[in-house]
């Protein structure tokens, strides 16, 4: 009998190895030649970091940020970076555009996740050069998870804007500021617990942020990000001015806010 047993527990420990040994169905090769036709990416891990839990708490807000090195970019000059999740539905979550001078190409942002996957952040340089960093999430489910408000909770204050500035802030000082957008940004995959039927896909496609009229950043947005889509960035304003926020989402719904940056004193 124990030998049965033993010969149980033997025949399960290899079934258990084999599956663990299973390869990680990879789909990057076919996105990197869909995204960047063509093109040679190199390794940016020696000036790239993506911070992410390696457990996601919640698969519906993933906070994701991508951190660079000013010191190790030798010259580099981000033009722009590509998101992407790999196993989504949708996988390039945004993209980022950068005007020439920005101080610091970092951001925070909040994604969903819809399974185990990887996260690519892709960085183009203003002479054509691509550059890639991943790190690795366990999450599921994030895609489809019902929004926290029902679709008439979420419309009433829909689009609203906040911005957070740190008391710090002053001329001439890199800053990161932090935009919130009140948006469901709704997946197409989420269901209204209310009539049962599957809510329509809704979420925040672009973000223009400019400071006494020069651009910041623009952000072209997908339904892999949140509900209610957060951007951390960084600002270096040479004097107190307009920081204006112009966003649009996927029904053409237009928004917009200002607020002078740094405050006055």
């Amino acid at each position: 009998m124990h030998a049965f047993i033993r010969g149980i527990l033997a025949a399960a420990a290899l079934v258990f190895a084999g599956t663990a040994a299973q390869a990680y169905d990879d789909p990057w090769p076919d996105l990197q030649a869909a995204l960047f036709p063509g093109k040679a990416v190199e390794s940016g891990d020696a000036f790239i970091h993506i911070t992410a839990p390696e457990r996601a708490y919640d698969a519906a807000v993933v906070p994701i940020s991508v951190d660079f090195d000013l010191a190790k970019m030798q010259g580099i000059v981000v033009k722009a970076m590509t998101v992407v999740v790999d196993k989504n539905p949708a996988p390039v979550a945004a993209v980022f555009h950068y005007p020439d001078g920005t101080t610091n190409p970092s951001i925070g942002t909040r994604i969903r996740v819809n399974e185990y996957t990887n996260i690519h952040a892709v960085v183009e340089a203003t002479d054509g050069r691509l550059f890639l960093a991943a790190v690795f999430v366990k999450a599921a489910g994030g895609c489809s998870a019902p929004a926290s408000k029902s679709v008439a909770d979420a419309a009433e204050h829909l689009g609203d804007l906040k911005l957070k500035v740190p008391q710090e802030a002053s001329a001439d000082k890199p800053t990161r500021l932090e935009l919130l957008i009140h948006h469901p940004n709704f997946t197409g995959m989420q269901m209204d617990q209310v009539t049962r039927n599957y809510v329509p896909a809704d979420f925040v496609q672009n973000v223009t942020i400019t400071h006494d009229g020069k651009p910041v950043l623009s952000i072209e947005g997908n339904i892999s990000l949140s509900e209610n889509p957060a951007f951390d960035f960084w600002l270096e304003p040479k004097s107190q001015g307009v920081l204006r926020v112009n966003a649009e989402d996927s029904n053409g719904r237009k928004f917009e806010r200002v607020w002078m940056v740094p405050a006055a004193s």
